[in-house]
């Protein structure tokens, strides 16, 4: 992650929380009992929040060191130590609630995205995620996707083209849309055209589209459109596909299957700080 657009989140979290001061521990600790933690796996998992620690830990003062046991993308089992803490109690204790929460966040989405990877099983086709994140949290949710095995998709609208069924709609074809596109780009930007039948997908060919996603199709029908598709445009599937039927995707040959759900749907992991 940006190291600097991560100590700006984590400050603006911090405030939320803190507000002028965490009047619990300022007031029994003061600023000079000093004390040890440990940050605890309360249950399986794949871990994802090691920078959020350190970073998180360094907005308050420089007297206060973290011992990393787990690094990002590591396997948890219960009762793993991820991180040792010395430092004022006072500053364990405020920063606990914010880094808890992201880090239980993160690794929720970096298990449920290995999860998807092995119910899949393929050596052929990537899982990655989609747009749908939390507001303000996209860059620690894809950073986790990313721990978990998977691949980002684009991070917003402005770093890559999607020309979806409204885009064409408005624009009357795949190839007025795509046409449009082109004129006013530049060749680094890429293209990608969501399609849902034969004929829109020859469409998308033929407009040369760089990426062409396969809207809510079955596995039958997007191995077919894989068939026809060029080795050299890139292929994606979405839409309606979950854990009752993503291994039914395993043999399609397509390139990506993005999953909303990865960060959507996912269940934080149970992760706790306790006084060593």
């Amino acid at each position: 992650m940006n190291t600097i657009k991560l100590r700006k989140k984590l400050e603006e979290f911090f405030l939320e929380d803190l507000g002028e001061l965490d009047i619990s521990s300022s007031t029994i600790f003061g600023e000079t009992t000093r004390g040890e933690a440990i940050i605890v796996a309360k249950e399986d998992g794949i871990f994802s929040g090691a920078n959020i620690v350190e970073a998180g830990y360094s907005l308050f003062q420089s007297d206060l060191s973290v011992n990393l046991k787990k690094h990002d993308g590591e396997k948890l089992k219960k009762g793993d130590i991820i991180a040792e803490i010395e430092g004022p109690v006072g500053v364990i204790l405020s920063g606990e609630r914010v880094i808890l929460n992201l880090m239980q966040r993160m690794s929720g989405i970096a298990t449920l995205t290995n999860h998807a990877i092995k119910v899949l099983n393929s050596n052929t086709t990537r899982i990655c995620d989609t747009r749908k994140t939390s507001p303000g949290l996209r860059m620690f949710e894809k950073y986790a996707v990313r721990c978990g095995g998977g691949f980002n998709h684009r991070f917003g609208l402005y770093d890559g083209v999607m020309i979806k069924d409204n885009h064409i709609a408005f624009a009357g074809s795949i190839m007025n849309a795509v046409k449009e596109v082109r004129e006013k780009t530049g060749h680094m930007v890429k293209i990608e055209v969501e399609i849902e039948t034969e004929k829109q997908l020859l469409e998308a060919i033929e407009a040369k589209a760089d990426v062409i996603m396969f809207d809510n199709r079955s596995p039958e029908e997007v191995a077919k459109f894989v068939e026809l598709t060029p080795n050299q445009i890139i292929t994606e599937a979405s839409g309606g596909i979950g854990f009752h039927n993503l291994a039914d995707y395993r043999n399609t040959n397509v390139n990506y299957i993005s999953l909303g759900m990865l960060t959507h749907s996912y269940k934080s992991l149970d992760i706790s700080l306790n006084v060593k």
